[in-house]
């Protein structure tokens, strides 16, 4: 992730979500008219979380177990609490692992020291993992494909792939080591790297940013030393260009690994976050860094071809920013998305908490629904521009994202909805929804919806959840109204809602 930038920006109005309309009184499938019966908001709503440098978490390297699982904790906590529903976790941030590898050493960041098992010895992605489908929110896994050691990773030990694969690990003069991506032992290792990921953990995602080759600053504004590979390829007979010969590299790594994680598990969507500008001039008042010529990154094609699930180009400018604005950025994007993939941008503030920056933040929402209302969604950058932000924080929930939100289903992996919940009640003073599933294993969260009167409203739970207690009328308007219906729904790993099983309430 690069700096943030924010600027001032004049307010949109922020509505929330009314849900008022009837539904018929029976059991009924979701064929009949939407506006007869509300449907729950569907919205990606995600926070990278980062532990390069332990931005994010751990907040320092070598915590003892417990306190690295009691900040996790807090962080999903967080999430869950105002209504997020998706995390990125970066677990690979220098060639190494926050979770059990036989391919990669222990992480710095994580113990202290790299090689070091965290002691009481646990595995913090699996803990993760299922610390976070208890709260109805999806684990996305963050790696740097080619990183090999930050220049603030301290000590390079035995267990480095600079040590063990020294012919494939290059030095950038400002500190960092870089994997050649052209060579076919960094797109075999980066390979198996995310592969094993995605066999041996419930994850639901695999996730990368912008770093491909590296920033032209990481080498002190010198050319990325690749001539080795360079100058073998050329006497292999190549005709590429070197910049067609790199951004070929990375194609090639891209597509490779999409059609493999499909293979193995399709519903694990691959997501990327490249820098949000692909090239000055695209659209025509946008000027800025060519990531094509210095990161040789072709995020276009990637996009144009589908070899992705969901797309999060940095759109890290402000609304009214002439050269690089939020909207006329995010509405290139949208242009290219011919395979009409998710396009969910990345935003950030910063540490600005002010009101006017908060509205940036909001604003930017508003418009992302507006401008790609299919399929709704943003990623905060980071987690702490949320949680050490109050105003912020505290908007999101009063408005945009007052209402919980399912991921948006992605048909192209599944569109088969699972089967409806079976549904039944019980009353005392107050009324209990029980359900049960025939194929469990094909739920990930329950849609709980109840009319009180004339207004249908719901609430989302999680997948452990199998009943949900109302209260048998409530005050609108200074009158008491009678809970009249319910209705349940099940939603799978990839957003597909169930029909619904629809009880009158007598």
């Amino acid at each position: 992730m690069k700096k943030k930038y924010f600027y001032p920006v004049v307010a949109i109005t922020i509505f929330g979500l009314l849900f008022s309309c009837t539904s018929p009184k029976k059991t009924v499938s979701d064929q009949t008219s939407s506006q007869q019966f509300p449907k729950a908001l569907a919205e990606f709503r995600a926070a990278w979380v980062a532990t390069v440098a332990n931005i994010n978490w751990p907040s320092k390297p070598g915590l003892s177990t417990d306190e690295q699982k009691k900040e996790a904790i807090e962080l999903l906590d967080f999430l869950q609490q105002h209504h997020f529903n998706a995390v990125i976790l970066q677990v690979r941030p220098q060639c190494d692992a926050l979770y059990k590898s036989d391919l990669e050493p222990w992480s710095y960041y994580l113990t202290g020291k790299q090689g070091q098992a965290p002691f009481p010895y646990y595995d913090p992605l699996e803990f993760w993992t299922e610390a976070a489908h208890d709260r109805g929110i999806e684990m996305h896994v963050w790696l740097n494909p080619y990183r090999a050691h930050h220049k603030d990773g301290k000590e390079i030990t035995e267990h480095s792939i600079i040590k063990k694969r020294p012919e494939l690990a290059l030095y950038l003069k400002e500190g960092y080591w870089w994997l050649d991506p052209a060579q076919k032992g960094t797109q075999d290792h980066s390979t198996a790297v995310v592969m094993d990921l995605v066999k041996r953990y419930d994850i639901d995602g695999v996730h990368f940013d912008d770093y491909f080759y590296p920033y032209p600053s990481y080498n002190l504004g010198a050319d990325f030393p690749d001539s080795v590979s360079w100058n073998a390829y050329q006497q292999s007979g190549g005709k590429l260009s070197r910049g067609d010969w790199r951004r070929e590299a990375v194609n090639v790594f891209i597509e490779n690994l999409y059609k493999k994680i499909k293979a193995v598990k399709p519903f694990v969507k691959f997501g990327l976050s490249p820098f949000g500008i692909w090239r000055p001039g695209y659209p025509e008042s946008v000027a800025g860094f060519d990531q094509y010529e210095q990161l040789y990154a072709d995020a276009k094609l990637w996009l144009n071809k589908g070899w992705i699930d969901y797309f999060t180009p940095q759109l890290y400018w402000p609304i009214n920013r002439q050269n690089a604005s939020f909207p006329v950025l995010l509405g290139w994007w949208a242009g290219e998305n011919t395979m009409k993939r998710h396009l969910w941008p990345g935003m950030s503030v910063g540490r600005d908490t002010s009101i006017r920056s908060v509205n940036e933040t909001l604003n930017q929402i508003m418009i992302t629904r507006g401008m790609v209302p299919e399929s709704k969604g943003a990623v905060h950058w980071s987690i702490s521009s949320v949680t050490k932000n109050p105003n912020l924080a505290k908007a999101l929930l009063e408005s945009t994202y007052k209402n919980q939100a399912i991921v948006p289903a992605s048909p192209w992996l599944d569109n088969k909805a699972p089967d409806a919940p079976k549904v039944s009640t019980s009353k005392t003073d107050k009324i209990t929804i029980s359900w049960s599933h025939p194929d469990e294993r094909d739920v990930f969260r329950w849609v709980v919806y109840f009319k009180y009167g004339n207004n249908w409203n719901y609430t989302i739970l999680n997948r452990n959840e199998r009943s949900f207690t109302l209260n048998p009328g409530t005050e609108v308007n200074k009158k008491i109204v009678d809970l009249k219906e319910v209705a349940i729904t099940a939603v799978d790993r990839t957003g597909n809602e169930s029909a619904r099983n629809q009880i009158t309430i007598n």
